[in-house]
């Protein structure tokens, strides 16, 4: 059907996007020769994947570059600005923990993602860790054992952290450079895996504690030193140059792609990223695609070492670091251990990641078929909250291709007086699909409300008004308040069996948007209850509650808080209130 269109398209390189029926962009890709790459998907037997998506192309568009460079670059933008469906497949959302050192103004440590962190001459990252429990573990550990900054902003008067010998009092003292100088090189040299200094620092408090006969701290700290040996035992050196590097490896087999990249740090071994997903397209090209993702949210470390598959060319320009191919040595050694680790876990994971794939695309496709709904993509879900009349909101849970998507997700908090489910849904329903109209978003191919006739009928009057074709259902439940059939438009019934997928599928759905809604509404309450209080407290106002609120979260917070830490925020004849107010509050209570 597009054999005149392909005849026409350039044997260059640039980027091609395939669009669906209803010509949004499902997949795009990036080609050396487009014509070539885009003619291989019309005149060759697919299958998997590729197969299905093949099968929704009814049109495509190309963008032609001056290089395969260009092309990929071109590529990564369009994915970023419409998100194709096929092309979440390697997307990968995680952003590793690192632990950051900030030198001035003062020295104090702090867990970081790499996205939050501003590149400056007095700030040193270390990482990644893949288990943030141990990037925390470490970084109380030296906030314990050397007197680093650990307070937010600058408080005029010393806090409680000075008093009990963890920190230097910066914020009031002069402090010495060669004093921080000596500290600063102690905790650095920990970070880059050598412990000898902290080691004897621990050993010497807990002879102190042992000492004194606080036993409990001595085997604290005793605790403490086993962790940094088995840390010490995890991470193996595998280099002496000390130079930051990551290793990929490889491993395809029956359509899918598994990729482990291992994270060498100042010579060690420290953790290890695993990936398994199915392959839609070029090989090649979704493994460059993946690794370029990965490096926009992580660190690029000084090398990069892949296998003779990936285009470290095109990989090293965007990444701007070397990536190569070893040809022997140490780091050839590595990369295997990367596709061997890559087939392992392949090998453990396949089975039950091919069980869910088929299980959740099967799902999807029954819901589609028992709906008549050719190519179910998109599903948007609402529920509405109004616990005891109060704090009216609703919430909006969205899954694509049988998957949450999280980053879809929206809280709508209720505007109208009006404090039932018909109007909530008109106000929700409403304020969503206008909103997609104007910004021109990606609309759904059903909605489903949690709830019956009323919320359909005030649905479907919104989609009405506004012109759109959008399927509405609503979830009909049992007695023990479980699904057990959709209600289409005009009220038919449509029975869910218990042991079926769907069922299964539509119930996943429905506790998902029911945990997202109550959640936020339990949000809204509680800062509610908590203004409340703080509102009847002379001396604060608006400003001063705010910034309670910011500083400690919650009443029993404030509570537990010290002179010294409440006094960063309100002045001392406030607290003396403060506490008065607490205490009669708390009377209060006890003697109900």
């Amino acid at each position: 059907m597009f054999k005149e269109k392909l005849a026409l398209v350039p044997h260059l390189p640039g980027s091609y996007q395939m669009k669906d029926e209803n010509g949004i962009i499902i997949y795009v890709g990036k080609a050396k020769d487009l014509h070539k790459r885009v003619s291989s998907y019309f005149n060759r037997t697919h299958t998997g994947k590729t197969a299905k998506m093949v099968s929704e192309i009814k049109d495509f568009t190309y963008i032609v570059a001056s290089s395969e460079l260009e092309a990929f670059l071109i590529e990564i933008n369009l994915i970023k600005e419409y998100d194709p469906k096929y092309n979440i497949l390697l997307t990968d959302d995680k952003s590793y923990p690192y632990i950051e050192y900030i030198k001035k103004p003062f020295p104090r440590l702090k867990i970081s993602r790499y996205l939050n962190v501003t590149k400056k001459e007095h700030k040193m990252l270390f990482g990644p860790y893949p288990n943030a429990y141990a990037a925390r573990r470490i970084v109380n550990l030296l906030n314990r054992l050397y007197p680093l900054k650990k307070c937010n902003g600058r408080p005029k008067e010393l806090c409680l952290y000075y008093h009990i010998g963890e920190c230097l009092g910066y914020c009031v003292k002069d402090i010495p450079e060669e004093e921080i100088v000596k500290m600063e090189e102690e905790v650095l040299s920990f970070l880059r895996g050598n412990d000898t200094k902290v080691r004897e620092k621990i050993l010497e408090k807990i002879n102190f504690y042992s000492d004194n006969l606080n036993y409990e701290k001595a085997l604290e700290l005793k605790n403490e030193l086993n962790y940094i040996d088995i840390i010490g035992n995890k991470q193996k050196i595998v280099l002496h140059d000390f130079v930051n590097r990551d290793f990929v490896g490889v491993y395809t087999h029956l359509g899918y792609v598994s990729i482990t990249i291992l994270f060498v740090r100042n010579g060690k071994l420290i953790g290890s990223k695993n990936h398994i997903t199915t392959v839609t397209d070029n090989l090649n090209d979704e493994i460059d695609y993946f690794i370029s993702k990965f490096y926009l949210k992580n660190e690029v470390p000084k090398e990069i070492i892949v296998g003779d598959d990936v285009n470290t060319e095109i990989l090293s320009e965007i990444l701007h670091t070397k990536v190569f191919t070893p040809q022997k040595g140490v780091k050839k050694d590595l990369l295997k251990m990367a596709e061997e680790n890559a087939k392992i876990t392949f090998e453990t994971e396949f089975e039950l990641i091919k069980k869910d794939e088929e299980k959740t695309s099967k799902s999807n496709e029954e819901l589609g078929k028992v709906l008549n709904i050719p190519n179910l993509n998109r599903i948007d879900i609402f529920d509405n909250s109004n616990l005891f009349g109060d704090f009216s909101v609703s919430g909006m849970v969205v899954f694509i291709d049988g998957l949450p998507a999280k980053k879809e997700y929206r809280k709508y908090k209720i505007t109208m007086d009006k404090n039932d489910d018909y109007h909530t849904m008109q106000e929700v329903i409403y304020r969503r699909y206008q909103r997609a109209l104007v910004e021109k978003t990606k609309l759904p191919e059903l909605i489903i409300v949690d709830g019956g006739e009323n919320q359909i009928n005030a649905a479907q009057e919104v989609l009405n008004n506004l012109n759109l074709p959008i399927r509405v259902v609503g979830l009909k439940k049992d007695n023990h308040h479980r699904t057990n059939a959709l209600i289409d438009t005009n009220l038919t019934e449509i029975p869910v069996p218990k042991d079926s997928n769907l069922f299964f599928f539509l119930t996943r759905m429905q506790d998902e948007v029911h945990r997202f809604t109550i959640n936020y509404h339990r949000t809204l309450r509680s800062k509610k209850s908590i203004k409340s209080l703080l509102d009847d407290v002379e001396g604060i106002g608006p400003k001063r509650r705010k910034e309670l609120l910011k500083t400690f979260g919650s009443i029993t917070k404030i509570k537990e808080a010290s002179d010294e830490e409440l006094a960063k925020v309100i002045p001392k004849n406030v607290i003396t209130t403060l506490r008065e107010f607490l205490n009669t509050m708390q009377n209060k209570k006890d003697e109900k």
